[in-house]
């Protein structure tokens, strides 16, 4: 099908074109599947019910064809009378037509499942064009409709003018025999017909439900232009989404320098790397854990919110890289460096309580942390 751009639609459709074409209620639906479902249950339904009904309609018959004299000639026993009628028939009447409303609903929902669209619902204009109407009626869609009618007919009636030659001789059979017993027979007959009949329908859904499905989704191809301009639409442009991930970015520095000065110390590389560290001495089994860490600019940025808050600041070029490549923000410090950022902690530790007077002046840490090999960056 070409499009005004020239473009033919050759993708498929895709999500949010699939989502829109539902909230119209344009969804695939197999009338065979729906019909097929409620003939089936008909006839299956009335070979459950059928001694109950039948043994209903036998006291109908019994009861009103042998109504006295004095009941004839009274008003008042006419509503007794059609009460009980109905009564001894509602019960099997209501399990049938439960059947059928069950596999109604069931067999229509089968093929594109439960919908309810207030869209479909709404009157269109275009409904009421004439030329359209036309279109309609002589267009592709109608003419496989068609050709699916002929189809069903012929077959369906082939299918019965085999199984009456088939039960001829039975059918045959029957006048000789009592009235009881011909009835039952017939219906029987009948119902075990019927039934197949039904069943006859079954190839027929089993080439309309492929189909609807193929002409559905062939309704809804689109071009790459469309695909295209739903993306832009979807995604929005990409200098907007720049805008936003650096608004997020912004955000997300801002809540992490607020951070900054919870940390125990801040490891640096004197010119690009910094990383606050915090330790929850009173949590049993807790790691050190990273709050913050930033290159150049944001390294600088943690520095001066660390030296502002009185948080140590120490420098290890080889720890601060390590735990900046290897730690996610938030989480905590993997197992292979515990043992330098241990030392590290010791250290600031140390070094608080001797400010406070509480301890000695603390060895100064050494050159070279124990850093292993895969955590050097």
């Amino acid at each position: 099908m070409a499009e005004s751009d020239g473009q033919e639609k050759t993708e498929q459709p895709t999500e949010q074109r699939l989502r829109q074409a539902r909230e119209k209620g344009q969804i695939p639906r197999s009338k065979e599947l729906g019909t097929a479902a409620v003939l089936l249950s008909a006839a299956l339904g009335l070979m459950m019910v059928g001694d109950s009904l039948g043994l209903a309609m036998a006291q109908l018959f019994e009861r009103n064809f042998q109504v006295d004299r004095a009941a004839l000639f009274d008003p008042e026993a006419m509503m007794p009378a059609l009460r009980d009628s109905l009564m001894g028939l509602l019960w099997p009447l209501l399990g049938f037509f439960a059947i059928v409303l069950v596999a109604a609903l069931v067999g229509n929902s089968l093929l594109g499942g439960v919908n309810f669209s207030s869209q479909a619902m709404l009157p269109k204009l275009d409904r009421m064009s004439p030329m359209k109407g036309f279109k309609r009626m002589f267009g592709m869609q109608a003419l496989v409709e068609l050709l699916k009618s002929i189809a069903k007919v012929v077959f369906i009636a082939t299918l019965a003018i085999w199984l009456l030659w088939g039960q001829f001789d039975n059918i045959l059979r029957l006048s000789d025999e009592t009235l009881p017993a011909a009835m039952v027979g017939s219906v029987e007959l009948l119902l075990h017909m019927g039934l197949l009949l039904c069943m006859a329908l079954l190839p027929i859904v089993a080439i309309d439900v492929p189909f609807q499905i193929w002409n559905h989704t062939r309704q809804l191809k689109m071009t790459l232009q469309e695909i295209k301009d739903e993306y832009k639409n979807t995604e929005g442009k990409p200098e907007v989404k720049g805008r936003i991930r650096r608004l997020q970015q912004e955000m997300a520095n801002r809540r992490m320098m607020g951070e900054v000065p919870t940390a125990d110390v801040v490891v640096v590389n004197p010119t690009h790397y910094s990383v606050a560290l915090r330790y929850d001495k009173d949590k049993p089994g807790a790691a050190p854990m990273v709050v913050a860490k930033g290159l150049d600019e944001i390294a600088l940025k943690i520095r001066e919110i660390a030296r502002e808050y009185e948080v140590p600041v120490i420098s290890s070029p080889a720890l601060a890289r390590a735990v900046y490549h290897s730690t996610k923000l938030d989480r905590e410090i993997p197992d292979g460096l515990f043992v330098a950022v241990a030392q590290v902690l010791a250290y600031v530790f140390q070094l608080n309580a001797w400010r406070k007077g509480q301890g000695n002046r603390p060895v100064p840490l050494k050159d070279e942390l124990p850093i292993p090999d895969e955590y050097r960056a």
